[in-house]
């Protein structure tokens, strides 16, 4: 980073600061436009403030484009057969099942056969899990190859996409936890796949949510999961991350972040205003923390910020503590012995692909792939490369036999339909 970005980058901090400060003391509106800064950062999975590429093209002319993308954009269209699963505390928590065809059932029962020698064996589930501030739909082009030919869920985390809002956390107050998560997890599984091998596969935050699964449950992975897929995600020491900015920004952001957020989480309704008026400071952090090639698609770039500006400022704070507390180094050690796909972005910023190295490390058996020209949403960047490796997986998972054909991997081209 240059020195003209991070001395940006401190100015940001020190605006976010003092944007807390004034808005304790009441003075929300004059706050709201700096704090947006802050919100967008963390909506965007960092805990940082960024410096933004000037703005060359006319607000009204952005304006356009946006609300052309939002109509003609043909990714998060996919919707399969819905279904609801209940938390601990009661929250709804929102999910889709998309079945296997006909054709394609009857040559993955044979396969299922010889792996499990069961007379009528259940098909192999696909169970998907996303990342913070995103929803079931960042899986889109993943879902749209896999129609058909494997049996799959998806699911919106709590507060996240058509879920509930998270009832501990809007009744009681209570902090998000990673392991609450995978209690979630737990509790979708048994309404959606109460029977037969699973595979799980989780980005980000969702990784998080299937190490949390296995460690609060090891009977269910020994007994049921047949593969897992760790996308860009990390098994602890998130705190060290330093999103791509100095040290002392990092610091800086560190001190003030869980102060600000607090502070803007009990004034909402008056921060999604300011949220909304500084669209076009979001979409250049959101980029930035996104991708790492140039030439995305603008419609896959603004699938991503609908997806990410969707996410209320009192649910991104509730979230932001659990990462640093998130370390569950021990609990990969269940996924021993299993097929694993481990997958990240090497030039993501927000979970660096050391982390997935880290991971891999500790299960020797897996494929690690780094994407050199990637960011935190590979998936979404590369979705053929991923597509292609998730699908490795099922082969050797039994999910899918070795001759079939995964097609539609999607592409970040604007003629891709829905699938």
């Amino acid at each position: 980073m240059s020195e003209s970005n991070a001395e940006a980058v401190v100015s940001a901090v020190a605006s976010a600061t003092e944007a807390a400060t004034e808005a304790a003391a009441g003075g929300w509106r004059r706050a709201t436009g700096i704090a947006g800064v802050a919100i967008g950062v963390v909506a965007a999975g960092a805990a940082a403030g960024v410096a933004i590429e000037r703005l060359t093209v006319g607000r009204g002319m952005r304006q356009k484009a946006r609300l052309a993308l939002d109509s003609a954009g043909p990714y998060g269209g996919l919707r399969g057969n819905p279904g609801k699963a209940y938390a601990e505390d009661g929250t709804e928590l929102y999910y889709e099942v998309d079945d296997v065809e006909p054709a394609a059932e009857s040559a993955l029962t044979r396969r299922r056969r010889r792996l499990f020698g069961r007379k009528e064996p259940a098909p192999v589930t696909v169970v998907f899990s996303h990342g913070y501030c995103l929803n079931q739909d960042s899986w889109h082009f993943q879902r749209a190859a896999l129609r058909g030919v494997v049996r799959t869920v998806h699911w919106d985390q709590r507060s996240h996409g058509r879920s509930a809002r998270g009832v501990a956390q809007a009744r009681d107050g209570r902090p998000v936890t990673i392991e609450e998560l995978g209690r979630d997890l737990k509790a979708v599984i048994d309404a959606a796949v109460p029977e037969g091998p699973i595979v799980l596969v989780g980005h980000s935050m969702g990784g998080m949510t299937v190490m949390a699964l296995a460690d609060a449950f090891p009977d269910l992975v020994r007994e049921r999961v047949v593969g897992v897929a760790l996308v860009g995600t990390s098994s602890g020491r998130l705190g060290e991350v330093n999103f791509g900015l100095p040290v002392a920004g990092v610091n800086a952001v560190r001190r003030v972040l869980p102060g600000v957020l607090k502070a803007l989480g009990q004034r909402a309704e008056l921060v999604e205003k300011g949220r909304r008026a500084t669209a076009d400071l979001f979409a250049g952090i959101i980029k930035r923390y996104s991708f790492a090639t140039r030439d995305v698609d603008p419609a896959v770039a603004r699938f991503a910020e609908r997806m990410i500006e969707s996410t209320p400022i009192d649910v991104v704070a509730e979230y932001y503590p659990a990462f640093n507390d998130h370390d569950k180094t021990e609990a990969l050690a269940h996924f021993a012995g299993l097929p694993v796909l481990v997958l990240a972005g090497v030039r993501d910023l927000v979970t660096p692909s050391e982390h997935s190295e880290a991971i891999a490390g500790l299960l020797p058996d897996a494929e690690l792939v780094l994407v050199p020209d990637a960011g935190h949403l590979v998936m979404l960047e590369h979705p053929e490369l991923v597509t292609d490796r998730l699908a490795d997986l099922l082969t050797r998972a039994g999910a899918v036999p070795a001759a079939a054909t995964v097609d539609g991997y999607g592409s970040t081209s604007s003629s891709a339909g829905p699938g």
